[in-house]
């Protein structure tokens, strides 16, 4: 499969090495062998290397799979740091907190994203008994990262991502929801972490505690319902904060002797321990149909599972740690996390809507299939090479032996999506027509969408003129002479309910180990109440974590609807910038 120009592009700006003059010295082939030789060189048995790199070089160059952006940026090179995702403790003392953002540095500038709870923190104006001074509270010392985060760029190429969690139940959680309003922090994604006693809070209309982290005192009581719309007011303004749900992922933590997870990386899809990373990669759905195009290869699919758990596997063993702490922990469960992208492809190429209930029924399949066939992999691997070695004190014990504590995990996959030509993760198509603005050094990547076109032609409709109405605005609404069930079928992302949205995460989640990136878009007319109701249901669905985007509440975006330097300019940007994403 060839290479779109969007591809190349991104390539040359972020993935191909350089000599010191900063001329490219790589090509497209190089780097896949490049990539395949450095991880299949972890197979223990070195008769087998050359016949696997042969098998890694082919999965990637075929684009039926890729790694995250790290691996294919370090893999091979003296650096050699291959994950995406980290989690960072920021314990409560002013050595802790600035060596997690040393340490956030350290991983930055090798290409991964970081995640941070500031849970642990003191509240302001809590008394510090060393100085006789008084704590500044947890938003002010998330600002310095941030600050910090807008001088480091992602392995020298990109700027840094970061993830900041508050527990919903510390006594700062006001001003951690409203951080954002001022248009601060762009460094930043927010979420709060919220358990089952709150929403339950919340729905009774009862109250909450507000709880000193340092002494375990209850500090306030407040009401539930109006600290849960502050919340919700807040991301309808500005996309920030999102909520996790803790007892959730604590619930299908393997491992939770391990002790808790607070955190997740930027784009949400990996909840982590303090000191803990993932790598990951993601499966081109849309490559896997049979040759008529009408379902899914099923044993093709099988074999890329099988042989990207493998891939994932063997990085974690290719991978250079930024610090021991994160050795350390990483070598104890050997998560890894395989997902998808090109969801949006394969139903447009099945022919179902986005926002029918068949979409739904196509991800509990899909990932269905992919969550079985992944264990499988990593039972078969276990066989060859041991459990992890947690594996006897998990909750996994009594179960065949796995490999990898977790398997699988759905990222936003926004620059290996590019890569592959794909659409990015499980998003619905964004528009028809659209460019990316500033995401490569001021660049602008115009993209259209060329199975609409090829829809066009199989109809016998010629394309030019509707193309050229849908490059005003992106989308079919207003535009003649598309075919109803065409127009049926091309919906875009504020075309799809928001249930609709959760629908389709939920239906991912139920088949994933850790958990699902994923915007749920709203209209720009969508209420305060809109949003608590996505994320009130996205609660009762069970999800890990849930983000809303209202459009048009961000005045600084990336994706921008229509190809064309005029005509209509509107503006929409995932919470989680798939082109700055780890991924």
């Amino acid at each position: 499969m060839g290479l779109t120009p969007a591809a190349l592009q991104v390539l040359e700006a972020r993935y191909l090495r350089r000599d010191e003059a900063g001329a490219v010295v790589e090509t497209p082939e190089a780097l896949w062998r490049r990539v395949a030789a450095a991880v299949a060189a972890q197979e223990p048995d070195p008769a087998s290397v050359p016949a696997q790199t042969e098998r890694f070089e082919s999965l990637m160059a075929s684009l039926d799979f890729l790694p995250n952006s790290p691996t294919l940026m370090n893999a091979g090179l003296p650096d050699g740091q291959l994950s995406a995702c980290f989690v960072l403790a920021v314990p409560d003392h002013m050595e802790g907190i600035f060596g997690a953002l040393r340490d956030a540095a350290l991983v930055q500038k090798t290409g991964g994203g970081t995640g941070f709870s500031f849970s642990r923190l003191r509240p302001e104006g809590d008394p510090v008994t060393s100085t006789g001074g008084r704590a500044s509270g947890p938003v002010p010392f998330l600002r310095i990262f941030d600050a910090a985060t807008g001088n480091i760029r992602q392995g020298g190429r990109r700027r840094g991502a970061n993830m900041g969690v508050l527990r919903v139940d510390h006594p700062d959680v006001r001003t951690f929801v409203d951080a954002k309003r001022d248009g601060g922090m762009a460094n930043f994604n927010l979420s709060v972490a919220v358990t089952d006693d709150f929403m339950r809070a919340v729905e009774a209309g009862e109250q909450h505690a507000l709880v000193n982290p340092r002494t375990g005192a209850v500090a306030e009581r407040v009401d539930a319902r109006d600290l849960f719309l502050a919340v919700c007011d807040a991301a309808w303004t500005t996309g920030d904060p999102g909520l996790l749900f803790l007892d959730a992922i604590h619930r299908a933590d393997p491992c939770p002797h391990l002790g808790a997870i607070e955190a997740t990386n930027p784009c949400g899809e990996l909840p982590l321990r303090p000191d803990d990373a993932c790598t990951l990669g993601s499966i081109h759905l849309g490559r896997h149909l049979e040759p008529d195009g009408r379902a899914l290869d099923r044993e093709r699919l099988r074999d890329t599972v099988h042989e990207a758990v493998r891939f994932l596997d063997d990085v974690l063993d290719a991978n250079h740690a930024p610090t021991p702490a994160i050795a350390r922990t990483t070598a104890v469960t050997r998560n890894v996390g395989l997902g998808v992208m090109g969801f949006a492809e394969l139903l447009l190429r099945l022919g179902v809507p986005y926002d029918h209930d068949d979409a739904v029924r196509v991800a509990d399949d899909v990932m269905g299939f992919i969550q079985e066939e992944a264990r499988i992999a990593s039972e078969d691997l276990a066989r060859e090479r041991g459990a992890f070695p947690a594996f006897e004190a998990s909750l996994l014990a009594d179960e065949t032996p796995v490999r990898n504590a977790t398997r699988t995990a759905v990222a936003p996959t926004g620059t290996i999506g590019i890569i592959a030509g794909t659409t990015p993760g499980i998003e619905p198509l964004f528009a028809l027509a659209y460019r990316r603005v500033g995401v490569l050094d001021g660049a602008t990547i115009p993209e259209a969408n060329p199975l609409f076109e090829a829809a066009l032609r199989e109809r016998g409709v010629a394309p030019e003129p509707v193309l050229e109405q849908v490059a005003a605005t992106g989308s079919l609404e207003g535009v003649d002479g598309v075919p109803e069930d065409l127009r049926r079928v091309f919906v875009t992302a504020l075309e799809v309910p928001p249930d609709r949205h959760l629908d389709v995460q939920a239906a991912f989640q139920r088949h994933t180990d850790s958990a699902v990136s994923k915007t749920v878009n709203l209209p720009e007319d969508a209420t305060v109440d809109d949003v608590a109701h996505v994320y009130a249901r996205a609660w009762r669905l069970g999800l890990k974590g849930v983000t809303v985007y209202r459009y048009g509440s961000k005045g600084e975006q990336v994706l921008r609807l229509g190809t064309g330097e005029t005509g209509v300019q509107r503006e929409h940007a995932p919470r989680c910038d798939p082109s700055e994403c780890a991924l």
